[in-house]
């Protein structure tokens, strides 16, 4: 006999886009709801009353009126070898890279050093509520093979890609034009669409590829285009006119991907916080998305992004952490540097919206918004329940608040692991 688990208490669904239409119509909170799970999906979502008589054999899991039970958070942007560097002192983009970063990634030349910092960081989001990330590896094919392992034996879904370098990095971590197809390709064969991995083709950034292997990897998403595609975008002003001395025929700093086949709907650019207006256009034309790393921008001083102005143009935008140049593994405070950011720009996001970001449109942006983000029948079985009284700062907010949402926005500015009440994964508590 197939078994059952029916979740009760205060739960979270989406009926569209808040990013698109008011909040008020696209996101509700039905305070005696209920969510069904069999067999790692999503069965049923409604009334928890109505759903505990059809389902009397269920293992009813009943939480109070000061918890949420809500998608898994998806992290659109990680660097999973950057776990143990976290939070170290600040600098601006290269100087990071060459300090902190390069020395980090050189030490998962150690496929057990690489496997364990893959277990950390999927043991450390878990903890805060997230259940799917797009991570970055590094130039060893092992660094993929790693964390697609880690999170199949969680039955987690995950994106990943080997990391593609061929110049201006240390030589233990340059790989070549064709290595890096190569690699690539024997990658995707291994583990796109295996289980719940998806494979994302990742060239770091322009800087640290040469043409060849820009257009290496161009040809080779071309020859798969279920894949993903990852890198970064406009992230410094001083990285900016780095690529501008690099790729001096190149219009503006998008274009030295797209002239190498590498812009299209299924490609993540990360940051883009300096866009020029034709690199809006495109982007909204091919419909690709941009990923929001509010805590790596105001970490490392990249600058304040325009997240308004880029969804009135209709682009996807995905939210992340960006770890180790995000300061947080918690989407939690994720979602309050965006709220902050978006203060600094004069368009703050109701906890809404904030929350669509961090679950459904982060799932939109990589392209699997059919199978996690969204609590509705047929979806994947991640779920994080909120405690919305975590701590007794968190606490005392919402004995004070007027409505749900002002204890949801509670939670979300000041919130932390401790808010994380329980996860689900795949339909199995984690």
């Amino acid at each position: 006999m197939t078994r059952q688990t029916l979740l009760l208490g205060p739960t979270l669904t989406f009926d569209g886009d808040p990013m698109a239409e008011p909040w008020q119509e696209a996101v509700r909170i039905d305070s005696r709801g209920g969510v069904l799970l069999e067999d790692g999906r999503i069965t049923a979502v409604g009334d928890g009353d109505t759903l505990s008589a059809a389902h009397p054999m269920a293992e009813a899991v009943r939480y109070g009126e000061n918890h949420l039970i809500c998608p898994g958070f998806v992290d659109a942007h990680v660097h999973y070898p950057q776990t143990a560097i976290i939070a170290s002192w600040g600098k601006r983009l290269i100087d990071w890279l060459n300090d902190y970063t390069f020395p980090e990634e050189m030490r998962l030349e150690d496929p057990a050093y690489a496997r364990a910092i893959a277990a950390r960081h999927l043991d450390l989001t878990r903890a805060n509520g997230t259940t799917t990330v797009a991570s970055y590896c590094t130039i060893h094919p092992h660094s993929a093979d790693a964390i697609f392992e880690e999170a199949a034996a969680r039955g987690q879904r995950v994106v990943a890609g080997k990391t593609c370098m061929d110049r201006n990095a240390p030589e233990a971590l340059r790989d070549t034009a064709q290595s890096a197809y190569d690699d690539s390709k024997a990658l995707i064969a291994r583990w796109h669409g295996q289980g719940r991995a998806t494979y994302a083709i990742t060239p770091r950034f322009s800087p640290t590829s040469t043409p060849e292997q820009l257009s290496a990897l161009g040809a080779l998403w071309a020859e798969h285009p279920d894949c993903l595609m990852q890198t970064h975008l406009s992230e410094q002003t001083d990285e900016i006119a780095w690529v501008r001395g690099l790729y001096p025929e190149a219009r503006d700093y998008l274009d030295t991907y797209e002239a190498h086949g590498l812009l299209g709907a299924r490609g993540l650019y990360g940051h883009a916080i300096h866009l020029e207006a034709r690199e809006i256009d495109r982007l909204a034309e091919v419909g690709a998305a941009v990923v929001h790393c509010p805590t790596s921008n105001t970490f490392i001083g990249s600058g304040l992004f325009d997240l308004s102005g880029l969804r009135a143009r209709g682009i996807r935008i995905g939210l992340a952490t960006d770890t180790g140049g995000g300061s947080s593994f918690s989407m939690l405070r994720t979602m309050a540097a965006a709220y902050e950011i978006g203060q600094l720009r004069g368009t703050p996001l109701h906890a809404a919206e904030l929350m669509w970001l961090a679950t459904a449109g982060s799932a939109r942006s990589l392209h699997l918004s059919d199978r996690i983000g969204r609590l509705a029948p047929g979806m994947e079985g991640d779920i994080s329940v909120l405690n919305l009284a975590s701590t007794p700062a968190i606490a005392q907010r919402v004995a004070q608040a007027k409505d749900i949402w002002e204890a949801v926005f509670a939670t979300i500015m000041m919130g932390d692991d401790r808010a994380i009440a329980e996860v689900f994964i795949g339909g199995t508590r984690a």
